[in-house]
């Protein structure tokens, strides 16, 4: 497979009636409704800008402050790699809007809210999108009510005009509200002059029980496969996708995805653990998400209540969690339900109490090793890390996947699923991690980020060598160890930091350590935290703001 897209149109082909998505309200779109909605959007996000016709609740209101639509909106349409900057929350229409948009040739941008406005001005100035897919209550939130919006702490480009000087077209969901631009098109419209119905409440779409469900019913010609191919695939090195992992005011660092990366790593992910048709994959990330379509199982999207309970509800089979969410989950719901067969970790590294609450808990337990730019690299399961004394075991890397360990063991991935390049720089053959790993034969063991290397008395300390085993200590639940240099001789102080459990004794603690801990890495002193500062979406360890809390305690 060399393409997302034709890869779910495929599907669709073969098993149309089958439920594609279950929404977080439980409403259900079927693989061949699916299929006509992303064509829909293609249609119309490939076809030209209307001269005229357009709905009074289309046109610009005088809050918007627009120019005349001549001034600022071209006519044509979806050029191949055009900028589609992206906002619209998990659910039907965000799986329908960005399909759609690929498939007619555009590059995902996802508009990240709360930036501070000159990244957002620098990564609207480095992608330059040619149009804006949003929700009609965000343009609103960026529009007219743009202040009270910045103080609910929401931060949004201006998504009417997200790059002034630049026109943009508009595709929007939901009813119209101010501030959506004139002449933006509107999903609701597009779906209902293609046939393609909206989602009703607790029902699934498309032919119902005792009806036609051929392939003919959707418009999909099961004898041509190719045609599915001639139509959605015509340039799987076509850039889809541009997300930023970091980056400053003048040169924000944008991961260029095209069809075929996506599309490697999509199937690296499927070829990792068991997927097909009648699973279920309870999840909002798209990573695991479109490997259930690939499959041709069902992607149902979490509604925001107790995931334990939407599980059991929605029967699902495999799932996604970050540690530490997973962590408050499994504390008061100690056992899932038994339909539920896959577990799958990442995001952050995952603490031993975690991945033993999480193995009691029922399902096999996978840890997921990847990066933005190469998705996934090793998937190792918890049994194997637990068992696993030195380091992090991260596992063997993937099929297809290359690795090399440069002298200093920093970690270098290759394959067919590595980003193209980074905005605006030459194409990548490989990437450098951060991190510090070694091999066990052919399998990989993390010992540390890179920058988290300490150095005292002129030995190199990599942390994450031994925090999984004092982790593992009993009355421990967590433990990270950190660096404090000293200004006059450039030697750092060894500290650990460790969140206490049950049974802790700091006494037990420094006698168990030698066991665990390198002479020469053995900590200056230990702090007992109530909790690890942490931060960004995954809520990952913030070693910085723990080297800032440690080193006011001293």
């Amino acid at each position: 497979m060399n393409d997302i897209v034709s890869g779910i149109m495929e599907v669709a082909g073969r098993e149309p009636g089958r439920t594609a998505i279950v929404d977080g309200r439980g409403r259900e779109i079927t693989y061949g409704e699916l299929a006509r909605r992303v064509t829909a959007v293609r249609d119309a996000m490939s076809g030209p800008r209307p001269e005229n016709g357009t709905r009074p609740e289309d046109e610009a209101r005088p809050e918007d402050g627009m120019r005349p639509e001549s001034e600022t909106r071209p006519k044509t349409g979806m050029r191949p790699g055009d900028g589609v900057l992206f906002a619209v929350r998990p659910g039907v229409d965000a799986v329908t809007l960005a399909l759609g948009a690929v498939a007619a040739g555009g590059t995902l941008v996802l508009a990240d809210p709360g930036l501070a406005p000159d990244v957002l001005a620098a990564r609207m100035a480095a992608t330059r999108p040619a149009w804006v897919v949003s929700e009609s209550m965000l343009y609103t939130l960026s529009g007219p009510l743009k202040g009270l919006a910045r103080r609910r702490g929401l931060l949004l480009p201006d998504l009417a005009d997200p790059l002034p000087g630049h026109p943009v077209r508009h595709l929007y969901t939901g009813p119209w509200l101010p501030g959506v631009p004139r002449g933006a098109l509107r999903l609701s419209r597009i779906l209902r002059s293609s046939g393609a119905p909206s989602v009703p409440a607790g029902r699934k779409t498309g032919p119902g029980v005792g009806q036609e469900t051929s392939r003919e019913a959707y418009g999909i010609n099961p004898d041509r496969p190719a045609t599915v191919r001639e139509t959605y695939g015509t340039d799987p090195d076509q850039p889809a996708a541009v997300i930023f992992t970091s980056g400053t005011t003048a040169r924000p660092r944008g991961v260029v995805h095209t069809r075929r990366s996506l599309a490697a790593g999509l199937e690296m992910f499927r070829s990792a653990f068991p997927l097909g048709p009648g699973d279920v994959v309870h999840t909002d990330q798209l990573m695991l998400g479109l490997p259930a379509l690939l499959a041709g199982a069902t992607w149902s999207l979490p509604g925001g209540g107790d995931l334990a309970a939407e599980l059991a509800a929605r029967r699902a089979t495999h799932t996604f969690a970050v540690p530490v969410h997973l962590d408050r989950l499994l504390r008061e719901t100690p056992r899932l339900p038994g339909t539920l067969r896959y577990l799958l970790l990442g995001a952050a590294p995952a603490p031993p109490g975690v991945l033993r609450r999480a193995i009691e808990a029922g399902p096999e337990v996978l840890s997921v090793y990847a990066m933005t730019e190469a998705l996934p690299i090793a998937i190792a399961s918890a049994r194997e890390k637990l068992a696993h004394s030195e380091g992090d075991l991260l596992g063997a890397p993937l099929p297809g996947v290359g690795v090399r360990v440069a002298e200093d063991g920093e970690l270098f991935v290759s394959g067919p699923h590595l980003a193209r390049c980074y905005l605006g720089e030459e194409p990548l053959r490989e990437v450098a991690t951060g991190d510090l790993v070694r091999l066990e034969g052919d399998r990989l063991v993390l010992l540390g980020r890179k920058k988290d290397m300490i150095l005292r008395d002129g030995v190199n300390i990599y942390p994450g060598l031994y925090e999984s085993g004092i982790a593992a200590l009993p009355g421990v639940a967590e433990a990270a160890i950190v660096g404090l240099s000293d200004p006059e001789t450039g030697d750092e102080e060894v500290v650990l930091a460790v969140v206490p459990e049950d049974g802790y004794d700091e006494g037990l603690l420094r006698k168990a350590l030698p066991e665990i801990v390198d002479a020469a890495a053995l900590p200056d002193r230990i702090e007992p935290l109530d909790a690890f500062p942490r931060s960004g979406r995954a809520d990952k360890l913030d070693r910085a703001a723990l080297r800032d809390l440690v080193s006011r305690r001293a």
